[in-house]
Protein backbone atom coordinates (compact mmCIF):
# COMPACT_ATOMS: atom_id res chain seq x y z
CA UNK A 1 0.00 0.00 0.00
CA UNK A 2 1.42 3.42 -0.82
CA UNK A 3 0.77 6.32 1.62
CA UNK A 4 -2.52 8.23 1.03
CA UNK A 5 -0.45 11.92 0.68
CA UNK A 6 3.25 10.88 -0.10
CA UNK A 7 2.61 7.73 -2.36
CA UNK A 8 5.96 6.42 0.04
CA UNK A 9 5.10 2.33 -0.07
CA UNK A 10 4.14 1.53 3.77
CA UNK A 11 6.12 -1.26 5.39
CA UNK A 12 5.74 -0.32 8.81
CA UNK A 13 2.57 -1.29 11.27
CA UNK A 14 1.62 0.97 14.23
CA UNK A 15 -0.94 -1.58 15.34
CA UNK A 16 -3.34 -4.07 14.66
CA UNK A 17 -6.78 -4.04 16.23
CA UNK A 18 -8.14 -7.58 14.40
CA UNK A 19 -11.23 -7.29 12.46
CA UNK A 20 -14.78 -5.33 12.89
CA UNK A 21 -17.42 -3.94 11.47
CA UNK A 22 -17.01 -0.12 10.90
CA UNK A 23 -17.47 1.61 13.98
CA UNK A 24 -21.04 3.33 13.74
CA UNK A 25 -22.55 0.06 11.60
CA UNK A 26 -25.30 -0.58 13.86
CA UNK A 27 -27.74 -3.45 13.67
CA UNK A 28 -31.66 -2.82 13.20
CA UNK A 29 -32.08 -6.64 14.35
CA UNK A 30 -30.84 -10.30 14.92
CA UNK A 31 -31.25 -11.10 10.82
CA UNK A 32 -28.92 -8.84 9.95
CA UNK A 33 -26.31 -10.41 12.18
CA UNK A 34 -25.28 -13.68 9.15
CA UNK A 35 -24.70 -10.16 7.10
CA UNK A 36 -22.28 -8.07 8.83
CA UNK A 37 -19.20 -6.79 6.98
CA UNK A 38 -15.88 -7.11 9.01
CA UNK A 39 -12.68 -5.53 7.80
CA UNK A 40 -9.15 -5.16 9.38
CA UNK A 41 -8.23 -2.73 11.48
CA UNK A 42 -4.61 -1.84 11.23
CA UNK A 43 -2.30 1.38 11.40
CA UNK A 44 0.62 1.84 9.31
CA UNK A 45 3.39 4.26 9.54
CA UNK A 46 4.48 6.18 6.42
CA UNK A 47 8.45 6.68 7.24
CA UNK A 48 8.45 9.89 4.86
CA UNK A 49 6.23 12.03 6.01
CA UNK A 50 5.12 10.13 9.19
CA UNK A 51 1.40 10.09 8.34
CA UNK A 52 -0.02 7.52 10.34
CA UNK A 53 -2.87 5.44 8.25
CA UNK A 54 -5.37 2.79 8.18
CA UNK A 55 -4.49 0.04 5.21
CA UNK A 56 -7.71 0.67 3.11
CA UNK A 57 -10.52 -2.26 3.30
CA UNK A 58 -13.53 -0.38 2.93
CA UNK A 59 -14.87 3.13 1.14
CA UNK A 60 -16.57 6.00 2.84
CA UNK A 61 -19.89 4.91 1.45
CA UNK A 62 -19.87 1.93 3.23
CA UNK A 63 -19.06 3.96 6.40
CA UNK A 64 -20.87 7.37 6.07
CA UNK A 65 -23.94 5.85 5.21
CA UNK A 66 -27.81 7.13 5.04
CA UNK A 67 -28.72 6.02 8.49
CA UNK A 68 -25.28 7.06 9.80
CA UNK A 69 -26.48 7.23 13.48
CA UNK A 70 -23.96 9.57 15.19
CA UNK A 71 -25.80 12.83 16.34
CA UNK A 72 -23.72 15.56 17.64
CA UNK A 73 -26.19 17.17 19.59
CA UNK A 74 -26.10 14.13 21.97
CA UNK A 75 -23.57 15.66 23.86
CA UNK A 76 -24.15 18.75 25.56
CA UNK A 77 -20.47 18.99 26.19
CA UNK A 78 -19.66 19.23 22.27
CA UNK A 79 -22.86 21.34 21.23
CA UNK A 80 -21.51 24.05 24.49
CA UNK A 81 -17.71 23.54 22.64
CA UNK A 82 -19.56 24.62 19.62
CA UNK A 83 -21.27 27.78 20.68
CA UNK A 84 -17.75 28.65 22.43
CA UNK A 85 -15.63 28.39 18.59
CA UNK A 86 -18.82 30.23 17.23
CA UNK A 87 -18.21 33.34 19.64
CA UNK A 88 -14.68 33.23 19.14
CA UNK A 89 -14.37 32.87 15.71
CA UNK A 90 -17.12 35.41 14.48
CA UNK A 91 -14.87 38.34 16.18
CA UNK A 92 -11.74 37.10 15.46
CA UNK A 93 -12.49 37.49 12.03
CA UNK A 94 -15.38 39.78 11.98
CA UNK A 95 -17.89 38.40 10.24
CA UNK A 96 -20.94 40.17 9.39
CA UNK A 97 -24.08 38.87 6.85
CA UNK A 98 -21.97 39.59 4.14
CA UNK A 99 -19.82 37.01 4.43
CA UNK A 100 -19.95 33.50 3.68
CA UNK A 101 -19.06 30.22 6.28
CA UNK A 102 -19.23 26.73 4.98
CA UNK A 103 -19.08 24.02 7.50
CA UNK A 104 -17.66 20.26 6.05
CA UNK A 105 -18.89 17.29 7.72
CA UNK A 106 -21.74 19.77 9.36
CA UNK A 107 -23.77 16.83 10.88
CA UNK A 108 -26.77 17.93 12.54
CA UNK A 109 -26.06 21.44 12.20
CA UNK A 110 -25.04 21.33 16.29
CA UNK A 111 -22.26 24.07 15.41
CA UNK A 112 -23.85 25.98 12.01
CA UNK A 113 -26.78 26.92 14.09
CA UNK A 114 -25.22 29.69 15.97
CA UNK A 115 -24.05 31.41 12.56
CA UNK A 116 -27.88 30.74 11.26
CA UNK A 117 -29.14 32.62 14.58
CA UNK A 118 -26.71 35.31 13.90
CA UNK A 119 -27.96 35.98 10.33
CA UNK A 120 -24.27 34.93 9.32
CA UNK A 121 -25.02 33.35 5.72
CA UNK A 122 -23.78 29.71 6.13
CA UNK A 123 -23.84 26.34 4.08
CA UNK A 124 -23.28 22.70 5.48
CA UNK A 125 -21.78 20.11 3.54
CA UNK A 126 -22.79 16.31 5.04
CA UNK A 127 -22.62 13.19 3.53
CA UNK A 128 -24.96 11.13 5.69
CA UNK A 129 -28.90 11.81 4.96
CA UNK A 130 -29.59 11.01 8.33
CA UNK A 131 -27.87 14.48 9.73
CA UNK A 132 -28.20 16.33 7.63
CA UNK A 133 -31.80 15.86 7.71
CA UNK A 134 -32.01 17.36 10.90
CA UNK A 135 -29.78 20.53 10.06
CA UNK A 136 -32.11 20.99 7.17
CA UNK A 137 -35.40 21.04 9.76
CA UNK A 138 -33.62 23.64 11.58
CA UNK A 139 -32.91 25.65 8.84
CA UNK A 140 -29.48 25.27 7.96
CA UNK A 141 -28.52 24.99 3.88
CA UNK A 142 -27.29 21.83 3.49
CA UNK A 143 -25.26 19.82 0.59
CA UNK A 144 -25.83 16.04 0.94
CA UNK A 145 -22.58 15.59 -0.51
CA UNK A 146 -19.14 14.53 0.00
CA UNK A 147 -16.63 16.92 -0.42
CA UNK A 148 -13.78 17.45 -2.76
CA UNK A 149 -12.41 19.67 -5.59
CA UNK A 150 -15.03 18.98 -7.98
CA UNK A 151 -17.31 20.27 -6.00
CA UNK A 152 -15.82 23.35 -4.36
CA UNK A 153 -15.39 24.14 -8.12
CA UNK A 154 -18.92 24.22 -8.81
CA UNK A 155 -19.22 25.98 -5.20
CA UNK A 156 -17.17 28.91 -6.23
CA UNK A 157 -19.32 28.91 -9.67
CA UNK A 158 -22.59 29.33 -7.41
CA UNK A 159 -20.70 32.12 -5.61
CA UNK A 160 -20.51 30.35 -2.35
CA UNK A 161 -16.60 30.89 -1.79
CA UNK A 162 -15.57 31.30 1.76
CA UNK A 163 -14.78 33.75 4.44
CA UNK A 164 -14.30 31.16 7.10
CA UNK A 165 -13.78 27.07 5.95
CA UNK A 166 -15.20 24.90 9.23
CA UNK A 167 -13.59 20.88 8.87
CA UNK A 168 -13.26 19.93 12.22
CA UNK A 169 -13.27 16.11 13.12
CA UNK A 170 -13.30 15.59 9.72
CA UNK A 171 -9.63 15.89 7.81
CA UNK A 172 -8.67 12.42 9.58
CA UNK A 173 -12.43 11.23 7.69
CA UNK A 174 -11.14 11.69 4.23
CA UNK A 175 -9.15 8.81 2.70
CA UNK A 176 -7.86 11.20 -0.30
CA UNK A 177 -6.34 14.09 1.49
CA UNK A 178 -4.49 15.39 -1.41
CA UNK A 179 -8.14 15.90 -3.50
CA UNK A 180 -9.90 17.50 -0.50
CA UNK A 181 -7.04 19.90 0.73
CA UNK A 182 -7.07 21.03 -2.85
CA UNK A 183 -10.70 21.34 -2.99
CA UNK A 184 -10.45 23.50 0.49
CA UNK A 185 -7.47 25.56 -1.31
CA UNK A 186 -9.80 26.43 -4.39
CA UNK A 187 -13.12 27.26 -2.01
CA UNK A 188 -11.37 29.48 0.30
CA UNK A 189 -11.70 33.22 -0.21
CA UNK A 190 -8.26 34.77 -1.04
CA UNK A 191 -8.48 36.74 2.60
CA UNK A 192 -10.57 33.80 4.34
CA UNK A 193 -10.10 31.66 6.80
CA UNK A 194 -9.85 27.79 7.47
CA UNK A 195 -10.27 26.10 11.11
CA UNK A 196 -9.29 22.25 11.21
CA UNK A 197 -9.60 20.90 14.59
CA UNK A 198 -8.17 17.00 15.01
CA UNK A 199 -7.38 14.74 18.18
CA UNK A 200 -3.63 15.09 18.22
CA UNK A 201 -1.41 12.27 17.31
CA UNK A 202 0.61 12.49 20.12
CA UNK A 203 -1.92 12.36 22.63
CA UNK A 204 -3.40 9.32 21.26
CA UNK A 205 -0.02 7.59 21.88
CA UNK A 206 0.78 9.10 25.48
CA UNK A 207 -2.52 8.23 26.70
CA UNK A 208 -3.00 5.03 25.00
CA UNK A 209 -5.98 6.19 23.14
CA UNK A 210 -6.20 3.31 21.07
CA UNK A 211 -10.11 3.39 20.85
CA UNK A 212 -9.96 6.37 18.98
CA UNK A 213 -9.22 4.38 15.89
CA UNK A 214 -11.12 2.94 13.68
CA UNK A 215 -12.36 2.84 10.17
CA UNK A 216 -14.02 6.27 10.09
CA UNK A 217 -10.54 7.25 10.54
CA UNK A 218 -8.54 7.20 7.75
CA UNK A 219 -5.28 8.80 9.31
CA UNK A 220 -3.78 10.21 12.44
CA UNK A 221 -1.78 13.99 12.38
CA UNK A 222 1.20 15.25 14.27
CA UNK A 223 1.33 19.19 13.30
CA UNK A 224 4.52 18.09 11.21
CA UNK A 225 2.41 15.93 9.31
CA UNK A 226 -0.70 18.24 8.99
CA UNK A 227 1.70 21.24 8.09
CA UNK A 228 3.37 19.39 4.83
CA UNK A 229 0.32 18.24 3.94
CA UNK A 230 -1.28 21.92 4.01
CA UNK A 231 1.69 23.71 2.67
CA UNK A 232 1.78 21.80 -0.39
CA UNK A 233 -1.13 22.78 -1.67
CA UNK A 234 -0.48 26.52 -1.14
CA UNK A 235 -2.02 26.88 2.84
CA UNK A 236 -0.32 27.81 5.65
CA UNK A 237 -0.72 27.57 9.62
CA UNK A 238 -0.87 31.14 11.27
CA UNK A 239 -2.30 30.07 14.46
CA UNK A 240 -3.07 27.38 16.79
CA UNK A 241 -4.81 26.71 20.26
CA UNK A 242 -4.78 23.26 22.26
CA UNK A 243 -8.37 21.88 23.04
CA UNK A 244 -9.62 19.40 25.54
CA UNK A 245 -12.21 17.33 23.39
CA UNK A 246 -12.03 14.13 22.12
CA UNK A 247 -9.14 13.23 24.70
CA UNK A 248 -6.76 16.32 23.59
CA UNK A 249 -7.12 18.08 19.97
CA UNK A 250 -5.61 21.04 18.22
CA UNK A 251 -7.50 23.38 16.51
CA UNK A 252 -5.74 25.05 13.76
CA UNK A 253 -6.13 28.83 11.81
CA UNK A 254 -4.90 28.73 8.33
CA UNK A 255 -4.78 31.33 5.22
CA UNK A 256 -3.69 31.14 1.48
CA UNK A 257 0.24 30.99 1.53
CA UNK A 258 0.70 34.04 -0.74
CA UNK A 259 -2.00 36.21 -0.35
CA UNK A 260 -3.51 35.49 2.68
CA UNK A 261 -3.84 37.26 5.89
CA UNK A 262 -1.63 39.37 7.41
CA UNK A 263 -2.90 39.91 10.64
CA UNK A 264 -1.40 37.51 12.64
CA UNK A 265 2.54 36.82 11.64
CA UNK A 266 3.67 35.59 15.41
CA UNK A 267 4.59 31.96 14.57
CA UNK A 268 6.37 31.18 17.26
CA UNK A 269 3.62 28.67 19.18
CA UNK A 270 3.68 27.19 16.01
CA UNK A 271 7.55 26.53 15.56
CA UNK A 272 6.95 25.55 19.02
CA UNK A 273 4.74 22.92 18.68
CA UNK A 274 7.05 21.85 15.64
CA UNK A 275 9.92 21.35 17.46
CA UNK A 276 8.66 19.98 20.54
CA UNK A 277 7.32 17.24 18.00
CA UNK A 278 11.09 16.93 16.35
CA UNK A 279 12.64 16.57 19.78
CA UNK A 280 10.13 13.93 20.77
CA UNK A 281 10.86 11.99 18.02
CA UNK A 282 8.22 12.11 15.88
CA UNK A 283 9.90 11.69 12.73
CA UNK A 284 11.93 8.29 14.48
CA UNK A 285 10.21 5.14 13.78
CA UNK A 286 11.36 4.14 17.60
CA UNK A 287 8.74 6.10 18.58
CA UNK A 288 5.89 4.06 17.57
CA UNK A 289 7.26 1.17 19.17
CA UNK A 290 5.54 -0.71 22.35
CA UNK A 291 2.28 0.92 21.79
CA UNK A 292 0.90 -2.72 20.38
CA UNK A 293 2.19 -4.19 24.15
CA UNK A 294 0.40 -1.14 25.94
CA UNK A 295 -2.80 -1.46 24.11
CA UNK A 296 -2.90 -5.61 24.93
CA UNK A 297 -2.10 -4.77 29.11
CA UNK A 298 -5.77 -2.26 29.02
CA UNK A 299 -7.37 -4.98 26.50
CA UNK A 300 -6.04 -7.84 29.72
CA UNK A 301 -7.07 -5.19 32.37
CA UNK A 302 -10.43 -4.71 31.20
CA UNK A 303 -11.47 -8.58 30.95
CA UNK A 304 -9.55 -9.06 33.91
CA UNK A 305 -12.06 -6.80 35.71
CA UNK A 306 -15.30 -7.89 34.07
CA UNK A 307 -14.53 -11.26 34.91
CA UNK A 308 -13.93 -11.05 38.24
CA UNK A 309 -17.27 -9.11 38.40
CA UNK A 310 -19.10 -12.36 36.59
CA UNK A 311 -17.73 -14.26 38.70
CA UNK A 312 -18.85 -12.42 41.95
CA UNK A 313 -22.45 -11.89 40.63
CA UNK A 314 -22.03 -8.26 40.12
CA UNK A 315 -24.01 -6.56 37.33
CA UNK A 316 -21.82 -4.41 34.89
CA UNK A 317 -23.55 -2.25 32.16
CA UNK A 318 -22.17 -0.06 29.85
CA UNK A 319 -23.43 3.53 28.89
CA UNK A 320 -22.45 5.57 25.66
CA UNK A 321 -22.89 3.18 22.32
CA UNK A 322 -19.62 4.92 20.65
CA UNK A 323 -17.33 4.64 18.07
CA UNK A 324 -14.70 4.07 21.16
CA UNK A 325 -16.44 1.52 22.55
CA UNK A 326 -17.05 -0.62 19.48
CA UNK A 327 -12.82 -0.51 19.29
CA UNK A 328 -12.36 -1.39 22.89
CA UNK A 329 -15.05 -4.27 22.72
CA UNK A 330 -14.54 -5.58 19.56
CA UNK A 331 -10.52 -5.76 19.84
CA UNK A 332 -11.55 -7.25 23.44
CA UNK A 333 -14.45 -10.05 22.43
CA UNK A 334 -16.61 -8.41 25.10
CA UNK A 335 -20.21 -9.25 24.39
CA UNK A 336 -23.73 -9.46 25.84
CA UNK A 337 -22.02 -12.36 28.50
CA UNK A 338 -19.91 -9.73 30.38
CA UNK A 339 -22.34 -6.67 29.51
CA UNK A 340 -25.70 -7.39 28.68
CA UNK A 341 -26.55 -3.91 27.28
CA UNK A 342 -25.09 -0.29 26.44
CA UNK A 343 -27.36 3.08 27.64
CA UNK A 344 -26.93 5.69 25.32
CA UNK A 345 -29.03 8.52 25.21
CA UNK A 346 -29.04 9.47 21.28
CA UNK A 347 -32.51 7.82 19.98
CA UNK A 348 -31.13 6.89 16.50
CA UNK A 349 -29.05 4.07 18.45
CA UNK A 350 -31.71 2.92 21.30
CA UNK A 351 -33.42 -0.56 20.13
CA UNK A 352 -30.57 -1.15 17.73
CA UNK A 353 -27.38 -3.42 18.14
CA UNK A 354 -23.63 -2.60 18.70
CA UNK A 355 -21.43 -3.79 15.51
CA UNK A 356 -19.48 -6.80 16.09
CA UNK A 357 -20.39 -7.96 19.33
CA UNK A 358 -24.55 -7.73 19.05
CA UNK A 359 -24.63 -5.98 22.75
CA UNK A 360 -28.24 -4.13 22.13
CA UNK A 361 -28.34 -0.08 22.95
CA UNK A 362 -31.45 0.78 25.29
CA UNK A 363 -32.00 3.98 26.52
CA UNK A 364 -30.58 5.12 29.82
CA UNK A 365 -34.37 5.66 30.98
CA UNK A 366 -33.67 1.96 31.84
CA UNK A 367 -31.29 3.19 34.64
CA UNK A 368 -33.67 4.18 37.26
CA UNK A 369 -35.17 0.70 37.01
CA UNK A 370 -31.91 -2.10 36.71
CA UNK A 371 -29.21 0.11 39.53
CA UNK A 372 -26.29 -1.94 37.81
CA UNK A 373 -23.06 -2.97 40.55
CA UNK A 374 -20.97 -1.01 37.64
CA UNK A 375 -21.34 1.30 35.25
CA UNK A 376 -18.69 1.41 32.29
CA UNK A 377 -18.31 5.19 30.41
CA UNK A 378 -17.40 4.76 27.20
CA UNK A 379 -16.84 8.38 26.06
CA UNK A 380 -14.24 8.78 28.53
CA UNK A 381 -13.61 12.11 26.89
CA UNK A 382 -16.83 13.19 28.52
CA UNK A 383 -17.19 11.12 31.61
CA UNK A 384 -17.54 13.98 34.15
CA UNK A 385 -20.85 14.69 32.25
CA UNK A 386 -22.16 11.16 32.13
CA UNK A 387 -21.23 10.43 35.68
CA UNK A 388 -23.42 14.51 35.99
CA UNK A 389 -26.18 12.70 34.36
CA UNK A 390 -26.55 9.52 36.14
CA UNK A 391 -25.63 11.01 39.54
CA UNK A 392 -28.80 9.25 41.02
CA UNK A 393 -27.21 5.92 40.67
CA UNK A 394 -24.72 6.57 43.32
CA UNK A 395 -27.67 6.23 45.89
CA UNK A 396 -28.14 2.25 45.14
CA UNK A 397 -23.75 2.35 45.71
CA UNK A 398 -23.11 2.12 41.29
CA UNK A 399 -19.31 2.59 40.56
CA UNK A 400 -18.43 4.16 37.71
CA UNK A 401 -15.69 2.83 35.50
CA UNK A 402 -13.54 4.48 33.23
CA UNK A 403 -11.57 1.79 30.68
CA UNK A 404 -8.91 4.43 29.50
CA UNK A 405 -6.07 5.15 29.18
CA UNK A 406 -6.05 2.99 32.47
CA UNK A 407 -8.73 0.79 34.57
CA UNK A 408 -10.47 3.48 36.72
CA UNK A 409 -13.34 3.18 39.05
CA UNK A 410 -15.02 6.13 41.19
CA UNK A 411 -17.29 5.38 43.35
Amino acid sequence: MKCRFCGNILNKEFIDLGSCPPSNAYLSNEKEFKKEKKFKLIILICENCWLLQTQDFNSPNEIFTHDYAYFSSTSKTFVKHAKDYFNKISNYIKLNNQSMVVEIASNDGYLLQNFNKADIPCLGIEPTLSTASVAMKKGIPTLVKFFNSDLANQLVNDNYSANLIIANNVFAHVPNINDFTLGLKKLLKNDGVITIEFPYLLNLIKYNQFDTIYHEHYSYFSLTTINQILLKFGLRIFDLEELTTHGGSIRIYICHDQDGIDNIRDLSKINKFLLNEKEIGIQDINYYQGFQKKVLKIKNDFLGFLNEQKKNGKLVIGFGAAAKANTLLNYSDIDSDLIPFICDSSISKQGKFMPGNHIPIKSPDILRKVHPDYLVIFPWNIYEEIIMQNSFLREFKTKFVIPLPSLRIIE
